[in-house]
């Protein structure tokens, strides 16, 4: 498994970098719609919607709503739907600690197909913003990315190493405090990194790390919580698209909730407008 995961990586960060470094943000936008799209069609059927049109009309919808946010959407109102997407990381947040697999749950359907827009479309947007940021965009958004694969191999090192202490053993039992510790070292060297490239002062630079580091605990909530999902539907996997990573949803679950929050923490920094 781990070498699958180590070929199918080496395979495509480097057609990422080149992607978020060398493409307008108009064709980047339309990689991550792509992405984003296959995304939505793992998560209507984790949502327990089992009709093939119904599949297509959901992914075809989140596509339009995609489409009305990159060429509708005023710059403007990006900060407040960033701070509504915090909130409602809070709130699934709040669900993961309040989860008890041998409770009566939820099974709601209609519920999970509209979680999965308030999921995704706010991560496809915060990834299309920090990279037309003016002048850094595409080094801020290769950073968070590389932010969110740092973690997740200090976590999996970590956790494999010292992990005894389970962090969410209903939800995910091979998750460990450890991991998450080796998650943080990891997006503490991140900040320091990106506090040297940016300039930062010394005050500036520990306003970063506080906001890396609340991006990476973002990212332990994006993975968590689908992990919720696969969980209640019963399944390991979101798919089996990417060898060694499961499905699309498995590899960008952590991004999903990292990306808002890191962009409105560069905006509460005025590192993004």
């Amino acid at each position: 498994m781990l070498k699958q995961r180590v070929i199918t990586a080496l395979i495509l960060a480097p057609l990422v970098v080149a992607a978020v470094l060398l493409l307008p943000n108009g064709y980047l936008a339309l990689i991550a719609a792509l992405v984003i799209t296959v995304g939505s069609m793992e998560w209507v059927r984790l949502s327990g919607i089992e009709a093939t049109l119904l599949q297509i009309g959901y992914s075809f919808s989140l596509l339009i709503c995609l489409l009305a946010l990159y060429y509708l959407v005023p710059p403007g109102w990006v900060p407040g739907i960033m701070l509504l997407s915090v909130a409602w990381w809070l709130l699934a947040l709040l669900r993961l600690v309040r989860y008890r697999a041998d409770q009566p749950q939820s099974d709601s359907v209609p519920l999970r197909a509209v979680e999965g827009f308030i999921v995704l479309l706010p991560a496809w947007l915060a990834l299309v913003s920090i990279h037309r940021i003016p002048t850094t965009g595409p080094g801020l958004l290769l950073f968070v990315l590389i932010l969110i694969w740092s973690a997740d191999i200090g976590a999996y090192f970590a956790g494999h190493r010292w992990g005894k202490h389970k962090l969410a053993p209903q939800v995910s039992p091979g998750k460990t405090r450890e991991g998450v510790y080796g998650a943080m070292a990891c997006a503490l060297l991140c900040a320091i990194g990106l506090g040297i490239w940016l300039g930062s002062d010394v005050t500036q630079t520990l306003l970063i790390v506080m906001l890396c580091l609340a991006t990476v605990l973002a990212s332990v909530v994006g993975d968590l919580f689908e992990s919720l999902i696969k969980r209640q539907r019963g399944v390991k996997d979101s798919g089996q698209l990417l060898p060694g990573h499961g499905g699309m949803l498995d590899r960008i679950d952590s991004l999903t909730a990292a990306a808002p929050v890191f962009l409105f923490g560069l905006i509460l920094l005025g590192e993004a407008q």
